[in-house]
């Protein structure tokens, strides 16, 4: 199989990984308002999900238009770095469990949660966003892709990152919803 073929398939393994991350987001946003949860920042919610998948499809785009040669080396130390990516968000999401969603909704009483990887960061899930905005391109050699999302993914986090820090600080001490 071509470098091509196999990253289609790895990009789109991530994007059904993407779609059981929504299935999961949809049922604990349901929780979360059942519970009187309120959303902040709704207005930038769109953008997140135009850029996430734009990333997958510039991604694939990308390598299939450039080709590009790809040192061995390169693309199993990405491929690592994707697993371990993964492994990251989905401790995130096992940590928060009902709490976690991909929007900002914080439930009046909940609590923050400080165990899991939020013991050792207050965002591990921006994180494993941001290697994986890096890893997963490269591994196709679509450096571009890499370059253009980090960028505009960093200035989504900016506007995230002081919306979902505001929620949090105004449910203080008894709100949770963290990404």
């Amino acid at each position: 199989m071509t470098l091509p073929v196999l990253f289609t398939v790895l990009v789109l393994l991530v994007g059904l990984e993407r779609v059981a991350e929504l299935v999961v987001s949809t049922r604990n946003a349901a929780w979360a308002f059942a519970r009187g949860g309120v959303e902040s920042g709704k207005g930038h919610y769109p953008v997140m999900v135009l850029l996430h998948t734009g990333f997958l499809v510039g991604a694939l785009v990308e390598v299939w238009l450039r080709r590009p040669e790809v040192p061995a080396a390169l693309a199993w130390s990405m491929f690592a770095v994707v697993l371990a990516a993964q492994a990251l968000r989905w401790w995130c999401i096992r940590t928060l469990g009902p709490q976690w969603n991909t929007r900002v909704i914080v439930v009046p009483g909940g609590g923050l949660v400080a165990s899991g990887p939020y013991r050792l960061l207050p965002h591990p899930n921006y994180v494993a966003v941001v290697v994986e905005g890096v890893a997963l391109p490269l591994v196709g050699g679509a450096w571009i892709t890499a370059v253009v999302f980090t960028v505009l993914n960093a200035a989504l986090l900016a506007v995230r990152l002081r919306v979902e820090n505001a929620a949090l600080a105004a449910a203080e001490p008894s709100g949770v919803g963290r990404a």
